[in-house]
């Protein structure tokens, strides 16, 4: 026994306990991952010593491994905070322009509307369209446009769903049989009976009325479209289209379109829509026709990819199961929502959600090879290996949890009873010590 063994157990059980306090200082850490002290026994390799008689000559930390164990996920409301339900990393540039990974998901935003980390750095995603499709393989910093309302857009399409009720009688009404036997006449139903309106937008965000009233023709399962109470006959300006129905009350198609089955729509010209907005008239000129300078394809239904639902002509009352439009006005940001996919969608005041990018996750093929930066990051290294891109759910990365983050995996109990372990060692290497120094003076005091 020699002192140098009672010292290289003393400062091994020191890092030890270094590290153990380390982990309990950081149990309360977003996306902590605890660390332990792995240690390895030293011998000596002098020439002509060893074999079965050859005598330790003490420990070292051999190295201090991270566990990138998964941390519990606690909800916090915050739709800016993230938490990865399994593997990956989240990448990160930092304001040097070197990147970082980390699985601390409390994300803020900049007033240039930046996702970034407490430390400043940001965070790294794809780009995408408005419908939230990666539009790039390349990496950017994700941003938010808050600097300014997205724009207003243009009415184009209208899906309608509904039911015209098969029961009803032509408008015209039915006039009275004399008889015998005597049959009572039907008065006309008025045009107003069946019909639906919803908002549309012109290229300026502004609203304008359309209003669909639907007549019974006096052709069987036969209606005509309108879109004024005017007291005219079809075909007029007014008296747009025509829906036919086959004998199960299922659309066979509007009149007058060209567009043949199995999908059915139809198109309303410039002048059957009624403007709001005095800026679509020519400077100076007047508003003689009321009337704005855009068509609208109404959508009917039919086999649309999986979409076979359409308009139905059955024995039920007249009902709309669907009636939307795409267009909308300007608006400003309201809120952000991050998917299991990691798509980032930003919602607005107009009741619009657009995808401004992807979260994108990397991992490596030896986690613990990492580099610890501080700041709950960590970088890559030799021993890592090069850093695997891809996006959240997809393969071996995780989904993600908006409102949520996950915890330190450290285990309180756990580094309690390890603290013990440690200073018991350390007692002991003392003791080792300190029986080597009593042996070293009973021989010294050798007479």
């Amino acid at each position: 026994m020699s002192f140098q063994t009672g010292l290289s157990g003393l400062g091994a059980s020191s890092r030890s306990l270094d590290v153990i306090g380390h982990n309990i200082a950081n149990a309360n850490t977003t996306g902590m991952k605890s660390s332990r002290a792995e240690f390895s026994a030293m011998y000596s390799s002098a020439l002509g010593y060893g074999g079965s008689s050859n005598v330790g000559i003490g420990v070292e930390v051999a190295s201090v491994a991270q566990q990138f164990t998964q941390g519990s996920i606690s909800t916090t409301g915050n739709s800016l905070d993230v938490a990865i339900n399994g593997g990956g990393f989240f990448r990160l540039t930092q304001s040097d322009g070197t990147s970082a990974y980390t699985r601390d998901g409390s994300f803020k935003l900049d007033k240039e509307g930046y996702i970034k980390t407490n430390n400043g750095a940001n965070l790294m995603g794809y780009p995408t369209d408005v419908a939230g499709v990666p539009t790039s393989a390349t990496l950017t910093k994700l941003q938010l446009p808050t600097a300014a309302p997205i724009g207003a857009k243009q009415t184009d399409n209208i899906r309608l769903r509904m039911n015209l009720d098969a029961r009803a009688t032509p408008a015209v009404g039915v006039p009275a049989v004399v008889g015998p036997p005597a049959v009572a006449a039907i008065l006309p139903t008025p045009r107003s009976t069946y019909g639906t309106s919803v908002n549309v937008y012109d290229a300026q965000g502004l609203a304008s009325p359309i209003t669909l009233y639907f007549e019974k023709d006096v052709a069987p399962n036969t209606w005509n479209v309108f879109t004024s109470l005017d007291t005219v006959a079809f075909p007029s300006p007014t008296g747009l289209f025509q829906i036919t129905f086959d004998a199960t009350g299922k659309i066979t198609g509007p009149a007058n379109v060209g567009v043949p089955p199995p999908n059915f729509a139809f198109t309303l010209p410039a002048a059957s829509v009624t403007s709001l907005n005095p800026n679509e008239y020519p400077v100076g000129a007047a508003p003689t026709d009321g009337f704005i300078d855009q068509a609208i394809t109404i959508d009917l239904g039919g086999t649309i990819g999986t979409d076979t639902t359409a308009i139905t002509q059955y024995g039920t009352n007249f009902a709309v199961a669907d009636l939307t439009q795409d267009g909308y006005t300007s608006g400003e940001l309201i809120g952000v929502n991050i998917g299991e996919d990691g798509v980032v969608a930003a919602r607005y005041s107009n009741g619009q959600t657009q995808a401004a990018g992807q979260v994108a996750l990397a991992d490596f093929r030896n986690v613990q090879g990492l580099t610890p930066l501080g700041g709950n990051s960590w970088a890559e290294s030799f021993a890592s290996g090069l850093p695997l891109q891809g996006s959240p759910s997809v393969g071996k990365f995780g989904a993600l949890r908006s409102g949520a983050l996950e915890d330190s995996n450290v285990d309180l109990t756990v580094e309690l009873v390890n603290m013990m372990t440690a200073q018991r060692a350390y007692q002991a290497n003392a003791q080792t010590i300190k029986t080597q120094d009593q042996i070293m003076s009973t021989l010294v005091n050798l007479k």
